[in-house]
């Protein structure tokens, strides 16, 4: 089998012609084999490292990222703008979500204050910093948004569970949430900020946290906006604060992906993918999962079975809802997002941001 999009996935992405798309970069990835298709850099300015990612539509996009970087696009990557915060040069930018091409929320994370939330209206002409962390203990990794108004971040655990923010007026306050009802972490478990996808939602109440580091990796899934959650183990590896699992997907309530592994460079990552049917109260392995660790997944537009997972070592896709993948670039990305009307964005490290369009 040739290493490219089936024809029926590549046509779920591609039927509707690009809304300016980008011509291709010298560097860029080669194509998915005899389809013509594949993900064609854009010319972005920059080299900051881009581990948050909000794809809006075909037209636009968001990506937030080291350095205190934030870029965004409207003509489908052609050009993009920088609409960094000013001073935030020293923050380290891993998530955003975007409503559309003027509202978004991004995440900064580390210890302490350097954990905070912005949040700009007018398409990052001016931001807003909507929360900063003051507990020292405490290290934010990703935030989602059920809807224009209800979202949620996530924290490393503090005094053995994990902390999680609400907002219910989308992004512009926040409040802890009573940690009653959240299950005590593992010795050493922490979540992964590596593609804004260690905390993800799906419909207006449903969202799921990834976890690793800990003796396993658990998933942990809440149906009343972050108030309550079970747990469950994924079959991805743990037992190493460099292992476990590092991004989800959920196309539904129901049906999720789970990928991660070892992001050290020098190990392997078997088991590095994991699938559930029943809204992630159980996992089952990849029965031929990515070769390598990938940090970022997404379902491809209108598919109840095809999807796209990245690292730094490439692109991989699934046909058959997550059990068996096959590379079909070689490129590095940390993470990937696609929208309802049919794009497909990736970003990653160097000023890498990418669009799957026709050669």
């Amino acid at each position: 089998m040739s290493a490219g999009l089936s024809g029926a996935a590549l046509a779920l992405v591609l039927t509707a012609p690009a809304h300016g798309a980008p011509q291709p970069a010298p560097d860029a990835a080669a194509p998915f084999a005899s389809h013509g298709a594949g993900w064609q850099l854009t010319e972005t300015g920059t080299d900051a490292r881009f581990r948050g990612l909000a794809a809006v539509d075909r037209g636009t996009a968001w990506a937030a990222g080291s350095k205190g970087t934030v870029l965004r696009t409207t003509d489908g990557g052609r050009s993009w703008r920088n609409v960094s915060p000013p001073g935030a040069g020293e923050l380290e930018l891993r998530d955003v979500e975007a409503f559309d091409a003027r509202r978004a929320v991004v995440l900064a994370i580390g210890e302490g204050e350097a954990s905070r939330v912005l949040r700009t209206d007018d398409g990052g002409a001016t931001w807003t910093e909507s929360f900063r962390n003051t507990d020292p203990r405490a290290f934010y990794d990703c935030i989602t948004f059920f809807d224009q108004r209800h979202g949620l971040a996530m924290s490393d655990p503090v005094d053995g569970k994990y902390r999680i923010l609400s907002t219910r007026d989308g992004g512009r306050s926040w409040a802890v949430l009573p940690d009653a009802g959240m299950p005590a972490a593992l010795p050493g478990e922490a979540g992964f900020a590596a593609s804004g996808q260690c905390l993800v939602s799906s419909g207006p109440r449903d969202g799921w946290l990834a976890t690793g580091g800990g003796a396993t990796a658990r998933v942990l899934h809440s149906r009343d906006r972050g108030l309550n959650w079970t747990v469950a183990d994924s079959t991805i590896p743990a037992g190493d604060p460099a292992r476990g699992v590092f991004g989800l997907a959920f196309r539904d309530r129901t049906h999720g992906i789970a990928v991660g592994g070892d992001y050290r460079k020098d190990q392997s990552s078997p088991q590095a993918a994991a699938v559930t049917g029943d809204g992630g109260r159980r996992w089952s392995a990849a029965s031929a999962p990515p070769p390598a660790y990938r940090s970022g997944v997404a379902w491809l537009p209108h598919s109840s079975s095809a999807a796209l997972a990245v690292g730094p070592t490439g692109t991989d896709l699934t046909t058959d809802g997550g059990r068996t993948w096959r590379t079909v670039d070689t490129g590095s990305y940390d993470t990937v997002d696609c929208t309802r009307d049919g794009a497909c964005w990736a970003s990653g490290e160097k000023g890498r941001i990418a669009r799957l369009g026709r050669r």
